[in-house]
């Protein structure tokens, strides 16, 4: 509201002011009702989304899994072990580790050499494949090979360091002995699971930051929402006569694009954002002498200068 529309006639500012409130009343009716249902729509989405939240970002190891779970039943071999509570990729890799260590463990029996001690049993797969898993079946698998290489040098001896899954798959398919067979096609099993249990690891941390910034953006909107009821009630506290939650709605929105320039204008001029309703100005002197343009003009600096006081 500037001070030269506040000198005009008060009839004419008041006939002004009913014509401009009826034009307005529309736009700023359609602008909260938007509001409301975007704030309606943004609850109702983070709110799905956060119903199975993952918040740990560090997986629990095997040993400390084990702390928090029942004592397990004895007598019961990493290979008798039930996989149900595993997910696809991990009980397809399990699997794959499984039958390779049973491979290696038969070559080296039957060979009178020690089998390496192969220690992954489910529980390391639970409940999702880890780096520090797939770190020790990567040196489980090397002492594996260096049994098979043991046994089979001469076999072996022309196998291409650097050979691929494909490779590996075409050399065991000539091997005759059937156990040599089988670690080397389930040593490639287990490069093939690694790699889908890497990539859904990895698609599972993505998720878990998409998920962060969502509960982050929730939180923030959540914190906005509370600010401005902290405003409003200030203003309404203090009975100026003025439309709080226009005022304050409209000075959020334009905060959203200029915080420093929208403060500036809330604290020196907030009739910007709402104007004065000139007619809930308490007359004075006793009722003697009615409200004025001028009267608005002090109260619009009364409530600027308010709110650059208020603390919320």
């Amino acid at each position: 509201m500037s001070e030269n529309a506040l000198n005009e006639n008060p009839a004419d500012e008041t006939n002004k002011t009913n014509t401009t409130s009826a034009q307005n009343t529309k736009s700023y009716e359609e602008e909260i009702a938007e509001d409301d249902e975007f704030e309606r729509l943004l609850n109702q989405f983070i709110s799905a989304e956060l119903e199975d939240i993952d918040t740990g970002i560090e997986e629990p190891s095997p040993q400390t899994a084990n702390t928090q779970q029942p004592a397990p039943q004895p007598q019961a071999s990493a290979a008798q072990k039930p996989a149900a509570q595993l997910g696809s990729n991990e009980t397809a890799l399990f699997e794959a580790y499984k039958n390779f260590s049973n491979s290696i463990v038969m070559m080296a029996s039957m060979n009178d050499i020690a089998a390496p001690d192969f220690k992954i049993n489910d529980s390391y797969l639970i409940p999702h494949y880890r780096n520090r898993t797939g770190s020790i079946i990567a040196d489980e698998a090397l002492q594996g090979w260096e049994i098979m290489f043991k046994i089979h040098a001469n076999v072996l001896g022309g196998l291409n360091p650097n050979a691929s899954d494909e490779d590996l798959l075409s050399f065991a398919e000539q091997c005759e002995d059937e156990i040599l067979q089988l670690a080397i096609i389930s040593y490639v099993e287990i490069l093939i699971e690694m790699e889908g249990c890497e990539i859904a690891m990895e698609e599972r941390r993505l998720k878990r930051q998409r998920k962060k910034i969502e509960r982050e953006i929730y939180e923030e909107h959540q914190r906005r929402l509370e600010r401005k009821q902290r405003y409003i009630d200030a203003i309404k506290k203090k009975d100026f006569p003025i439309d709080a939650e226009r005022l304050v709605n409209n000075y959020f929105k334009t905060a959203q694009k200029d915080p420093d320039g929208a403060y500036q204008v809330l604290i020196n001029n907030p009739a910007v954002y709402a104007p004065i309703d000139t007619s809930k100005i308490k007359p004075r002197f006793f009722g003697l002498i009615k409200p004025t343009p001028q009267d608005g003009i002090r109260i619009n600096r009364e409530i600027g200068s308010f709110l650059k006081k208020v603390k919320v």
